[in-house]
């Protein structure tokens, strides 16, 4: 059995959970705690990053990060499943995936300098570069919100977990001045039962 080095919180570890239940690999991934925080010298040596998601095959070696983990559960799946063959949507779906880890990854960086920065030493001109990221992308989202397919792809999946993190992280303020997204990802959430399921505790 594979396991996954995980925290519930973790919105890239949430995408692969989804795209391994989207998949029917979900019984075959055991899931394994990991502080990343103080990460224990064994998870140092699966991962020199200290970072999660880390994937650990059956033979022992390891995958991260979770693009290239949900590429590899795509391949053991028979492929073209969540990662198109076709070039133009494949590439659509992976550019969607990059758009929404950007989104993640400036989300990360605001909510790592609240809770490990004490407020005199916080950089707002920095924080309000990270916001703006976000909400440059969220327009682009807004005004295009992506097609939901039968079995949603990488870029969806990866658009449901960064506005899931924005609701988990911050209080769901963009759903305000995004009601196109508020629906596409109600009816994410309709067609893909693991959102749900992966949800982190608040």
């Amino acid at each position: 059995m594979m396991i996954l080095r995980h925290s519930p919180a973790s919105p890239f570890v949430r995408k692969v959970k989804i795209a391994a239940d989207v998949l029917g690999l979900a019984d075959q991934i055991k899931l394994e705690d990991t502080d990343t925080i103080a990460p224990e010298s064994g998870f140092l040596d699966q991962n020199a990053l200290g970072k999660i998601p880390t994937l650990i095959l059956e033979d022992g070696s390891t995958l991260f990060d979770s693009r290239v983990i949900v590429e590899y559960l795509d391949h053991l799946a028979g492929g073209g499943r969540i990662l198109p063959k076709e070039p133009k949507a494949r590439f659509a779906a992976l550019r969607l995936q990059a758009l929404c880890d950007g989104i993640l990854e400036a989300t990360l960086l605001i909510v790592y300098e609240g809770r490990f920065r004490t407020p005199e030493m916080r950089f707002q001109a920095w924080l309000d570069r990270q916001q703006s990221k976000t909400d440059r992308a969220l327009a682009v989202l807004e005004a295009a919100p992506p097609a939901l397919t039968e079995t949603p792809d990488v870029g969806q999946i990866a658009l449901a977990c960064a506005l899931g993190y924005l609701d988990l992280r911050l209080a769901g303020a963009w759903r305000k001045n995004h009601p196109k997204l508020v629906t596409w990802l109600d009816q994410f959430a309709a067609r893909v039962p693991a959102f749900a399921r992966t949800k982190a505790p608040t």
